[in-house]
């Protein structure tokens, strides 16, 4: 029998493939002493209590306090959660992150009376004390404070729900453990007779294999473990789900939706225009999956079927140095300077760069106000996906060098409906740098099927993603049961609107709802596909446009949060709020796959 290829521990991966956490903390001891220094400093919270009326000066001091604290928390939070990612069963990690999580929620505690007694300030007092000179710092944040007063309980009611973060984050925890380190999936044979290791990281990269037979085998293997799990996974996606219903009627929104969208302060109509506007072009999606059936010489195309590339005989091998020169050279648009921090910060050790045992799946950037912008991945040479997903998570990265190199503290960490912007811009870039560099008509076929599939994944598929969870959400506000069978029902019914009629639905696809890890954190998929089609937009605009163009990006990069979401975009030359980006995205679409299929 052949040898089964196993993902090494974590204690021996090659310490230049790893992250250097060194701009955070030197070790594990240096850590020890802040987290100490944090829990020393919880309890002088109390002092301000009862101070904030008093003077401009005795609420700039509270609020100075808070922001310092929060400064070194964020190191600490992110310190130990980069640690754990990279091995989810280390012992020594995991407590890290549980005494990380017990010290915030009492930190959130301590520093619970601040909001209600700001907001009990009688206007005329309220007016004056914004205003003065100590306060300027803040006045964005008091601004933005004021927002939030008919949300905002009283001083005993809100220390109860600051009692409650480790409680509410249970949910999303119990199904973070059971996905990546609980399940065990078994080994796959791939098209070389390999035995692999079946995995949340290399579950990809099968089905991006040619031999349909591998794909299949992936597939049904995978989800069986996800049928075998179907009532734990149901109940625990059911608590994060009542837990958003339950914090949104504590706080007087009109639903979990609302207030999902408040801190933004997006309309909800841009929400329900991106289900809509998607909805409107399914045609167009069904059209290239029966373009993809007929290239790919199938009778019936099946889930499986939509992630290898068409043409996947073009399929090519790049190392991480490959990946990285490549995505640095289609970032040229952006400007010397961008090219050259980033170039830095990917062949030096930004990045974690490859699966290991129990690590966490999928990739994220982590950013920080003090330290370099960290990018986990799980990289695979053969899978040209990842390429894009290193570029994706790189417009994250360098988003949060900008962001923290030209904002303070308190304004520097924008928003996720706006990160997803430019991410995306970078994967449109690499798109057009790789099109522009294509020497034949296949290898465009096989990259405009590449950028078919990518808006197909972000924009078609996180949107079904977001009518699944307002609906779900709904059901749970009007009290409705949501159990194994209602999830799956819905799910279900999503499925066959968004693949079409022609498109052949394994049963296993229904346990798909268990296995998104963004359904514990609600509402935010909806920002791929907002994202995706602002980045469409502004990405030709700097193509095609000169130095305004590129400045009015790179203003929008050093934003951080200084503006609202939709305001920093109407600054970089987009507006979410019509319905124009989305559609113009969908027309893109549209091009695109009648490219495809007059070159195939």
């Amino acid at each position: 029998m052949s040898q089964v290829k196993r993902l090494p521990p974590r204690n021996k991966v090659k310490v230049q493939d790893t992250w250097d956490l060194a701009s955070l903390f030197a070790d594990d001891a240096a850590w020890e002493t802040a987290f100490k220094k944090l829990e020393k400093q919880i309890p002088k919270y109390d002092k301000y209590r009862g101070t904030l009326r008093e003077s401009p000066k005795s609420l700039a001091a509270c609020l100075k306090f808070d922001a310092d604290f929060d400064r070194l928390a964020e190191r600490v939070g992110i310190y130990a959660f980069l640690r754990s990612a990279g091995d989810q069963t280390d012992n020594t990690c995991q407590n890290m992150m549980a005494r990380v999580q017990n010290m915030g929620a009492r930190a959130a505690q301590a520093a619970s009376y601040i909001r209600p007694e700001i907001l009990a300030m009688p206007a005329a007092k309220w007016k004056k004390m914004k205003a003065a000179a100590e306060l300027k710092r803040f006045r964005l944040s008091l601004e933005r404070l004021l927002r939030t007063k008919p949300h905002t309980l009283s001083d005993g009611e809100e220390n109860l729900l600051a009692m409650q973060g480790e409680m509410a984050a249970a949910a999303g925890e119990a199904f973070r453990k059971l996905l990546d380190a609980d399940m065990q999936f078994g080994d796959v044979k791939n098209e070389k007779g390999e035995r692999i290791e079946l995995s949340n990281a290399t579950f990809s990269q099968l089905l991006n294999a040619p031999k349909r037979s591998v794909r299949k085998a992936a597939f049904h293997q995978y989800y069986e473990q996800f049928q075998g799990h179907e009532n734990t996974l149901a109940a625990t996606l059911k608590g994060s789900i009542l837990k958003d219903v339950y914090y949104a009627r504590v706080r007087k929104y009109d639903s979990a939706l609302g207030a999902s969208l408040f801190p933004d302060n997006v309309p909800t109509s841009v929400y329900d225009n991106l289900i809509q506007t998607v909805r409107a072009h399914l045609p167009a999606l069904h059209r290239y999956y029966d373009i993809r059936r007929r290239a790919m010489r199938l009778k019936e195309i099946r889930q499986y079927d939509t992630y290898v590339p068409i043409l996947s005989e073009l399929e090519v091998r790049r190392t991480w140095k490959q990946a990285v020169k490549l995505v640095v050279a289609s970032v040229a648009p952006l400007g010397s300077d961008y090219q050259s921090v980033l170039e830095k910060g990917l062949n030096g050790r930004w990045c974690d760069r490859y699966p290991n045992r129990a690590k966490q799946s999928g990739a994220f950037s982590c950013g920080s106000f003090d330290a370099d912008p960290y990018i986990m991945m799980n990289y695979q040479p053969q899978v040209l996906n990842h390429v894009f997903t290193l570029a994706h998570e790189a417009g994250h990265s360098m988003h949060s060098y900008y962001s923290a190199k030209h904002q303070p503290f308190e304004y520097y960490n924008y928003t996720i409906f706006v990160a997803e912007v430019a991410s995306t811009f970078n994967e449109q870039l690499l798109s057009e740098r790789m099109l522009a560099d294509a020497n034949s008509d296949q290898e465009r076929a096989y990259l405009i099927n590449r950028e078919i599939d990518d808006i197909r994944g972000t924009i078609f598929r996180q949107t079904m993603f977001a009518e699944f969870e307002k609906i779900v959400h709904e059901m749970a506000e009007a009290g409705q049961p949501l159990t194994v069978q209602s999830f799956q029902e819905v799910y279900q019914e999503l499925l066959s609107a968004y693949f079409g009629p022609d498109f052949t639905l394994d049963d296993e696809l229904k346990w798909e709802c268990f296995r998104i890890p963004h359904f514990y954190r609600a509402f935010y998929v909806y920002k791929y596909a907002t994202g995706m089609s602002a980045a469409i937009a502004l990405a030709k605009r700097v193509l095609h446009g000169g130095p305004q163009e590129l400045n009015d990006y790179l203003g929008f990069l050093r934003g951080g949060c200084s503006q609202d979401p939709l305001d920093l975009l109407r600054g970089a030359g987009v507006d979410m709020e019509q319905p124009e980006p989305v559609e113009a995205a969908m027309l893109h679409f549209e091009q695109l796959t009648s490219q495809l299929d007059a070159l195939l």
